[in-house]
């Protein structure tokens, strides 16, 4: 221990939920003050985002592992409900501790909360300070050579590139002296975050490993089995050959300062791909900093005027994983069962939501928020608005995924469907991809009721595409004639 301070120290945790890399509790630690380590499940603060239930049962799960690390470093994990500033001056007054410390967050709603904490605390005298961990770089520090935010990804991630050398990894306290007095604590289930009645998360437990401990054994068994093979693999639903770090990485189980250091030690041909991959992640970010209404509003205004239909039984069908398109509909269906949705099929269920059947982006936001075990501030509206042509960088507004081209390019045997649409398995590779071909003989002997066993497509895909581009190219035009007498005047 470096400091001798003997007020305890309180560190907050919220999405940081690990003991290596936290450069809050790492400083608590050195202080040589008692630890009040202390998270906060603040749902009454202005403007915040209410967790969807998949990122509930997580995070039941991730607090469960975070005291148990903690515990065996010699600190207890108090519980807590509560707006922050509240939560945080009760603990002060039953502690009698003279220091806050906490990571920095990034959502604007977020950081507005901390802002605020962190004005009071110090307009009482105290110490309050905060530290990084979420992100490699800073989003009010990265600005283009005019002084703005980035708002296409390649310079973006240029400029992080070229930046000097990432920190490394702070190791984790040899011990932490636990404050050990009497304060406010909730039972794990009185937080009431797992699902009850019904329990729907049988395959979220048979998939997943919450917590510091399974972020890590995640990320070695990528490093030894994916990495290698990630760029060439990385598309192919039926592969494993994917991180699937995203739920760890959104619940800060892990850092990507700790990714970075792995892949720097790796030679695999696969490192540079998958860093640039963390690069989007921080693109996210950089976009949702700079921009607090990403999950509600347009980037581009332009697309207000956008026609969407409000047809909530095509969104149920969607939602459901029952459209008639078999990429699509494993999609959802694997969204519904494990909490997760391949990269390369999100995509395409997001396009297929949006340019297909028409309906809001936001609508699919929205769903993935709450099915998602990985559903993140950032990551989560900026892709969506990517694929609907509405947010920065985004796709073209002719580029329409074809759901049945995908599935053959990306599944051409289609394992990925037949694990998660069983009904349809037992047609061959030819047909598992558009079974409403498949001739009445072979429906017949693979018990196929089109209709009924399994749904005739809700639209037909060549005359969507048809009606998406004629309004997305109305929304363009709109905007050359708007820009254009604008420039008359």
């Amino acid at each position: 221990m470096s400091g001798e301070a003997s007020e305890p120290t309180i560190v907050l945790f919220r999405r940081d939920l690990r003991v290596d890399d936290n450069a809050a509790l790492a400083a608590a630690a050195d202080r040589g003050a008692p630890v009040v380590a202390l998270y906060v499940l603040d749902e009454e603060a202005h403007d915040t985002r209410a967790m969807g239930a998949a990122s509930r049962w997580w995070l039941h799960h991730s607090l469960a592992a975070l005291g148990h690390r903690l515990g065996h470093a010699g600190a207890r994990l108090y519980l807590t409900r509560g707006p922050t500033c509240e939560v945080v001056a009760k603990a002060i007054a039953a502690s009698g501790a003279d220091c806050v410390f906490w990571n920095r967050r990034y959502d604007p709603a977020d950081a507005a909360v901390d802002a605020g904490l962190k004005a009071e605390l110090r307009k009482k005298g105290l110490t309050a300070q905060s530290f990084d961990g979420a992100l490699l770089h800073e989003p009010s520090l990265l600005k283009t050579g005019s002084g703005g935010f980035y708002k296409v990804y390649t310079p973006f991630w240029k400029a992080m590139v070229d930046k000097p050398h990432v920190r490394d990894p702070i190791d984790p306290p040899g011990s932490i002296d636990g404050w050990r007095g009497k304060l406010d604590n909730l039972r794990l289930n009185a937080l009431e975050l797992l699902p009850t009645n019904p329990d729907w998360a049988h395959g979220l437990r048979e998939t997943w490993r919450p917590g510091e401990e399974g972020a890590h054994a995640r990320l070695r068994e990528f490093i030894e089995y994916g990495l290698a093979h990630y760029e060439r693999q990385r598309d192919f639903p039926s592969q494993l050959s994917t991180s699937r770090l995203s739920p760890h990485l959104a619940f800060g189980e892990i850092t990507p300062f700790q990714i970075l250091a792995h892949l720097r030690r790796s030679k695999s041909s696969g490192a540079s791909k998958f860093r640039s991959e963390i690069g989007w992640r921080e693109f996210s970010y950089h976009l949702l900093f700079h921009n607090a209404d990403l999950a509600k509003s347009n980037f581009r205004p332009e697309f207000d005027a956008m026609p969407w239909r409000d047809d909530k039984r095509m969104l149920r069908s969607w939602q459901r994983g029952l459209t008639g398109y078999p990429i699509v509909d494993a999609g959802m269906r694997e969204l519904w069962h494990m909490g997760w949705m391949h990269n390369r099929v999100r995509m395409i269920v997001a396009s297929f939501l949006i340019k297909d059947l028409m309906i809001d982006w936001r609508q699919g936001e929205k769903w993935f928020w709450d099915t998602l075990v990985d559903a993140d501030a950032a990551n989560n509206p900026a892709s969506w608005q990517w694929v609907a042509g509405s947010g920065a960088d985004a796709a073209p507004y002719f580029r329409i995924f074809n759901p049945v081209l995908q599935g053959e390019k990306f599944d051409p045997r289609g394992e990925y469907v037949r694990r998660h649409i069983p009904e349809i398995g037992a047609l061959p590779d030819r047909y598992i991809h558009r079974p409403w071909e498949a001739p009445a003989a072979l429906l017949k002997e693979g018990n196929i009721e089109l209709g009924k066993t399994y749904p005739t497509p809700v639209v037909d895909h060549g005359a969507a595409r048809d009606r998406a581009l004629i309004l997305y190219q109305s929304i363009k035009d709109a905007v050359r004639v708007s820009t254009g007498d604008r420039k008359a005047s």
